[in-house]
């Protein structure tokens, strides 16, 4: 049983009628947005660390791992919180510590863009077992995309390779979506190989809706997951319950 309380129903209204970009339109940018904040010294400090990297996909990759490393897993519900905050606080969610990739992606110059989906909620029962029926019904995901060598790269096959494996994402645990996509690759699309089981989570998709130049374009069409009071009234908590935990830290 999932939850449609703590949603924003104007945010639902407004995907019910949203007609979505063809990819092909959707070219991206490298430029700062009140999200991807690169023009702050602190994202400006990784991105200079991942500089000398001899290719941008090697350079995302390092700057994942740096913020693997410095941005504590949490489960904040502040999808629009600006990356020089997360990177302050040291914690965030995946779909901060995404922003923080993207933005050090474009302070290098590499194109972001992100795709829009739907998300049933029950893939969060493991994470939640105990709070099931406060999980929301559908969860908005920003799925970042980086244009390297001509092609969009989604940012769940950054690290894949020839012989990627490593077993699909459970999402339970320490492990969170963020740090498993450099273990295994992660896709929301049917993978169309022998393999696709380890990485194919397109059962879970209730909804694509399209291309998005940035995150802030996501967000602001769309709504974030939450309506404002829930986003308020369980931020303190959540925002500072690490992923895997059992509880909250006191």
């Amino acid at each position: 049983m999932t939850s449609r309380l703590l949603m924003s129903y104007n945010a639902q209204a407004q995907r019910a009628g949203t007609l979505a970009r063809e990819p092909a339109d959707v070219v991206g940018s490298t430029r700062a947005t009140v999200i991807l904040d690169h023009d702050d010294p602190l994202v400006g400090a990784v991105a200079r660390r991942v500089l000398g990297e001899a290719t941008p996909r090697d350079a995302l990759r390092t700057a994942h791992r740096i913020i693997a490393r410095d941005v504590r897993p949490v489960y904040s519900v502040e999808d629009r919180r600006r990356v020089s905050r997360t990177l302050r606080l040291g914690r965030g969610s995946c779909s901060q510590r995404m922003a923080a990739l993207e933005a050090v992606a474009r302070a290098v110059r590499v194109r972001t863009r992100v795709r829009g989906l739907l998300v049933d909620g029950t893939f969060w029962y493991p994470r939640f077992p105990r709070l099931k029926p406060f999980v929301p019904e559908q969860v908005l995901l920003a799925w970042p995309e980086f244009r390297i060598s001509g092609a969009w790269v989604p940012v769940g096959e950054l690290f894949d390779g020839p012989d990627a494996g490593g077993g699909g994402f459970a999402n339970r645990g320490g492990e969170t979506l963020f740090d498993a996509i450099a273990r295994t690759g992660v896709r929301w699309d049917t993978c169309g190989t022998a393999s696709g089981s380890a990485c194919d989570l397109s059962a879970q998709v209730v909804a694509d809706l399209g291309h998005f130049d940035d995150r802030d374009d996501l967000f602001e069409r769309h709504g974030q997951t939450l309506c404002w009071t829930a986003r308020t009234l369980t931020e303190p908590v959540l925002g500072r319950w690490s992923a895997g935990a059992a509880r909250p830290a006191a």
